[in-house]
């Protein structure tokens, strides 16, 4: 009979792996609890990343306008960036037009000639306002780097490679070259070599 009261016992009191009601509302309260928390957590989240992402959309925006803006800057430069250099050089066109104008009206060439010459130097202080030089050549050793040689002349007189005469003037531009002179450049006589 005792082993009825044992089995008795055991369906009375109820075992460390059952449950009371009571504990099964409070873990599914506090599971439901962690489930709102997570909820939550994940709704600010969410919001965040939207957040994010309207800024990411409007810093690519602003990004893209400062590309355009750039873009036209760059263009406007490319356009007009001349501009001081070619105001500076309309007087020396108008000076030009006179001198055609004197020229048809008048048989006096050497005051046609002074009036080129004069429009010449006006010509070239533009340019040297604008950082452009001439490249003196004749008499100076031939340079490859500043001149080319266009033809070689022999005489005795000068050191081979001496620049005698300059077919073409070179100009430099801020320190680089533009164009190189386009000289001859003397050589010794074949008879005396």
């Amino acid at each position: 009979m005792e082993h009825h009261n044992e089995k008795k016992d055991e369906k009375e009191s109820p075992s460390k792996e059952e449950a009371t009601p009571h504990e099964d509302q409070k873990k599914r309260k506090k599971k439901d609890e962690i489930i709102e928390e997570l909820q939550k957590t994940i709704q600010e989240k969410e919001e965040t990343i939207k957040g994010l992402q309207e800024k990411i959309l409007y810093l690519q925006a602003d990004f893209e306008n400062f590309k355009k803006l750039k873009n036209r800057e760059k263009e406007e430069t490319l356009r007009f960036g001349n501009e001081v250099l070619i105001k500076n050089l309309l007087p020396v066109v108008d000076n030009l037009e006179r001198a055609i104008d004197h020229s048809s009206k008048t048989s006096d060439f050497k005051s046609i000639y002074d009036g080129v010459k004069i429009v010449l130097n006006e010509f070239l202080k533009v340019l040297e306002k604008a950082g452009v030089e001439r490249i003196e050549a004749v008499g100076k050793k031939f340079d490859p780097n500043l001149h080319e040689a266009f033809l070689q002349e022999e005489n005795n007189d000068m050191e081979p490679g001496t620049i005698l005469s300059e077919f073409q003037r070179g100009y430099i531009l801020n320190g680089r070259l533009l164009r190189p002179s386009m000289v001859t450049i003397s050589k010794k006589s074949e008879q005396d070599s």
